[in-house]
C-alpha cells in the first residue's frame, strides 16, 4: 500500500504540471508565437531526454518518429499553445479533460476497439459536462480557442492510436525523447518561415519557456509514465483528474476569473463523466488490449490520460 501511494504521488506530478501549463502560457509567454511557443516547449525537452536515453531511431523509427513527433508534438504543441493564449485557463484545461474519452470514441472507430457501456455513459456526461462550461456563463468566449482545444483532442488521440500499433519493443522514455525532438525540429523551419525571427526573451518569459519545456513537458511526461509502468491504468486515470482542477484552481484564484455556478455544475459533470469513463480493469478493452496512452510517447502498456 505505501508503494502506490508513493508511485500515485509521483504520478501526480504530471497532471499537476499540465494544469499549470495553461496558466503559464496564458499570463506569461507570447501571444502571437505559437509556432515557436510549441518548438521551445518540444526542443529542449527533447534533447534532454535525449541525452538520458542516448538512443537514436533505427529502421522504420525514423519515418515512424517523424510522424509521431508532427501528431504528437508539433500540431498538438500548438495547437494548445493557441488555445491557452484564447481561452481562459480554467476553461482550455476542462475541455481538454474529456481526452481520454475522445480517445475511446476514435479507437473504437478506427482499430476496432468497442468500449464498453460505462464508457459511452461517461463520454455523454462528460460532453454534456463540458458543453455547459462552453454554453453558459462566458461572455465572449473564442470560437478559435474552443475549435484549438477541440482540434488538439482529435489530433493527439489519432496520433496515440498510432503510437499504440507501432509501440514494439520501445521503451517510454526512448520514445519519448525521439517524438519531442523531431516535433521541434519539424517546427523551428516554419517557425522561421511563418513568424520570422525569434521572440524577445525577458527574463519572465525564458523562466516560463524554461517551466513549461523542463517541468510541463520533460519531468511531467517521466513522471505520468512512471506512475503508468507501477499502478493499474483506472489509478493513474483518477489522478489525472487534477488536470482539469489544477487549472480551475490556477484560473480561479491567480488569474482571478470567476467562475459561475453552471461553470462549476459543468466541471463537476466532467469529472463524474471521466471516472465513468474509465475502464475498470487496468484499462483493458474487451480484446484484452491496452487503450494507447494520451501523451506524445508510444506505450504499449498504458492506457489512460492527456497531456498538455
Amino acid at each position: 500500500m505505501e508503494a502506490k501511494v508513493r508511485w500515485a504521488v509521483v504520478t501526480a506530478v504530471a497532471p499537476v504540471a499540465w494544469g499549470t501549463n495553461y496558466f503559464v502560457t496564458h499570463e506569461f509567454l507570447p501571444t502571437d508565437r505559437p509556432l515557436y511557443g510549441a518548438a521551445l516547449r518540444a526542443l529542449p525537452a527533447g534533447l534532454v531526454l535525449l541525452c538520458l536515453c542516448r538512443q537514436r531511431p533505427r529502421g522504420a523509427w525514423w519515418w515512424r518518429t517523424a510522424v509521431l513527433g508532427l501528431l504528437n508534438v508539433s500540431v498538438f504543441f500548438v495547437l494548445v499553445y493557441a488555445a491557452s493564449q484564447l481561452l481562459p485557463t480554467s476553461i482550455a484545461s476542462t475541455v481538454m479533460a474529456v481526452s481520454p474519452l475522445a480517445m475511446m470514441f476514435l479507437a473504437w472507430a478506427l482499430v476496432s476497439e468497442r468500449p464498453r457501456t460505462p464508457h459511452l455513459v461517461g463520454g455523454v456526461v462528460g460532453l454534456g459536462g463540458v458543453c455547459l462550461m462552453l454554453l453558459t456563463g462566458v461572455e465572449g468566449l473564442s470560437v478559435p480557442g474552443v475549435l484549438a482545444s477541440v482540434a488538439a483532442m482529435l489530433v493527439s488521440s489519432f496520433g496515440h492510436i498510432l503510437a499504440k500499433r507501432w509501440s514494439d519493443g520501445v521503451n517510454v522514455l526512448t520514445s519519448t525523447a525521439w517524438q519531442l525532438t523531431a516535433g521541434g525540429l519539424l517546427l523551428l523551419p516554419i517557425a522561421v518561415a511563418v513568424e520570422g525571427t525569434p521572440p524577445t526573451l525577458s527574463g519572465p518569459t525564458t523562466l516560463a519557456f524554461g517551466y513549461v519545456s523542463l517541468v510541463a513537458t520533460a519531468l511531467a511526461f517521466t513522471a505520468w509514465f512512471t506512475g503508468l509502468r507501477h499502478l493499474p491504468a483506472g489509478t493513474v486515470g483518477l489522478v489525472g483528474l487534477l488536470n482539469p482542477v489544477t487549472g480551475v484552481l490556477l484560473g480561479t484564484v491567480a488569474a482571478e476569473e470567476v467562475l459561475t455556478v453552471q461553470q462549476m455544475c459543468g466541471l463537476g459533470l466532467v469529472v463524474v463523466g471521466v471516472v465513468l469513463g474509465h475502464p475498470t480493469r487496468a484499462g483493458r478493452s474487451a480484446s484484452g488490449q491496452a487503450f494507447p496512452p494520451p501523451a506524445p510517447c508510444a506505450n504499449s502498456e498504458s492506457t489512460v490520460g492527456n497531456p498538455q
